[in-house]
This record gives C-alpha cells, sequence and structure tokens, in this order.
C-alpha cells in the first residue's frame, strides 16, 4: 500500500538522549513532524515512526489493532535502548496513550513521558454503540484536522474506521487499568479546546499515574493537533526543556 506524502516515518541521529514521537488515530508522523524537528535540532536522537494502518488509507487501519500499533511503539522504543539511549516517549492524542502504556509496560525503559492531548478516553455516547455499530458499517465522518491555525491540515484520514476504532477503546481500557504502574516523569501540554479528546482524559490520566513528578502546561490558542497550531513551539519548548531536566547526560545538551 502506497504511503501518502509526508506521512514517512522521521529519524535524526543526536546525542545520548532521544525522543520516540508518536502520532495519533488516523493520522501520520505528518502531524508531530515539526515537534520531532524540533527536538532533533535541540541535539537529540529522535524517531517518529509510521504506525500501523497509518498514512495509508482508512481502509487498511481498519484491519489493525491498537496491539499492531503498540509492538511498533515497543519495537522503536527497543532499538533506542538497544543503541544506549536514554528515552523519553512523547505522543499526540492516541500516540499519547500509547506513550503511557510504554511507561506502564517498560518502566526501566522510560525516563519520562510528553503526552500532548493524550487520549486515554472517551465521552462519545456513540462509542457504546462500537461493538454492534462496527459489524454494520465500516466507517463514520472523520475526525481529522481539528487545528485553529488556519491552512493547515495534519492529513488524516477522510473517514474514521470503526473496526480500528472499537481497537482504540480498549487501549484506552488497557492504559487506564495500569495508570498506577506510572512512575516516571510526566508533562502533559492539553488544549483549552479540544474537539476530538475531551478533558476528562487528561483529568483522568493525572490523577491516575503515580509518579510525583507531573506538570500541566495550558494551552490557549490552539485545538487537538497542537503540534501543528499557533502553539507549536511553545510544545517543543516545553518538551525540550523537560527531556533536559529529566534524562539529559551532562554535557550532551547544551543551549543551542
Amino acid at each position: 500500500m502506497p504511503i501518502q506524502p509526508g506521512a514517512e516515518e522521521y529519524r535524526a541521529t543526536g546525542g545520548p538522549v532521544a525522543v520516540l514521537v508518536l502520532h495519533g488515530f488516523t493520522g501520520s508522523p505528518r502531524s508531530v513532524r515539526p515537534w520531532a524537528e524540533g527536538l532533533a535540532a535541540a541535539g537529540l536522537t529522535v524517531h517518529a515512526p509510521r504506525l500501523p494502518g497509518h498514512g495509508t488509507s482508512w481502509q487498511e487501519l481498519n484491519r489493525t489493532r491498537w496491539e499492531d500499533w503498540f509492538a511498533t511503539a515497543d519495537a522503536a522504543l527497543t532499538r533506542l535502548r538497544t543503541g544506549g539511549h536514554e528515552v523519553v516517549v512523547a505522543g499526540l492524542s492516541a500516540g499519547g496513550g500509547l506513550a503511557v502504556r510504554l511507561a506502564e509496560t517498560r518502566p526501566d525503559d522510560v525516563r519520562g513521558v510528553v503526552a500532548v492531548n493524550p487520549s486515554v478516553r472517551g465521552d462519545d455516547p456513540r462509542l457504546r454503540l462500537l461493538p454492534v455499530l462496527r459489524w454494520l458499517v465500516p466507517s463514520i465522518a472523520p475526525i481529522g484536522d481539528d487545528i485553529a491555525r488556519p491552512g493547515v491540515t495534519e492529513g488524516a484520514y477522510p473517514r474514521t474506521p470503526l473496526h480500528a476504532t472499537w481497537s482504540l477503546t480498549r487501549l484506552w481500557a488497557s492504559v487506564r487499568a495500569d495508570l498506577a504502574l506510572v512512575r516516571a516523569p510526566l508533562l502533559v501540554l492539553v488544549s483549552t479546546v479540544d474537539h476530538v479528546v475531551p478533558r476528562i482524559s487528561t483529568t483522568t490520566l493525572v490523577a491516575g499515574v503515580s509518579s510525583p513528578d507531573v506538570s500541566v502546561v495550558e494551552l490557549t490558542r490552539s485545538r487537538h493537533v497542537a503540534t501543528l497550531d499557533h502553539e507549536a513551539d511553545l510544545v517543543v519548548t516545553r518538551s525540550v526543556e523537560f527531556v533536559r531536566r529529566v534524562a539529559a547526560a551532562p554535557g550532551t545538551l547544551e543551549a543551542s
């Protein structure tokens, strides 16, 4: 299946501290590319993989499950750790949920978590219909491009595949069940106006983790895809500051 232009994975080789950047549901690395590039410009090693079923077609995404997306993220973390890197995991939306799941399952390999509008639960009443609805219709209207900045697109799918959406809810359940296992430092950047992920998702995440080091940054001018919005530079700046604080080896991340 051909990959959409701009949806390719992103890699940058930097110092011994790495950030694994995970995109959201129905999106692709295109939605986190400026974030990843900003981290790389600060001297970090960065990998933003393309998750299975993303960046191609919604029909292909419908043939994947959250375990497939997580396996790719998990393998990327393994590669970075095998290369000797200290790793902070970061994610947008469902990518934030996957990042938290990595912190739950591999606490010794995750030095910190950065989550932008993290998706770990929803409040749409239609979600209760998914176990049946997904067998009746393959997709519904799209959820992408919730961006305040004019003329910007994340290139998300034109339809939301329902088998994959149902699996996303299973990811949410797994993440919420194990939130107390998260002891790594956590930085959450959350948009005041978000038409995709409800605020209760961030509230649930912050209240559930065991980490004594939790910071929440309000994004007042951005919507859901904050990594492409008016405060994209702030997302990069706060992320770099966080990574330097929790994982930077002495002398490796000088101010750029």
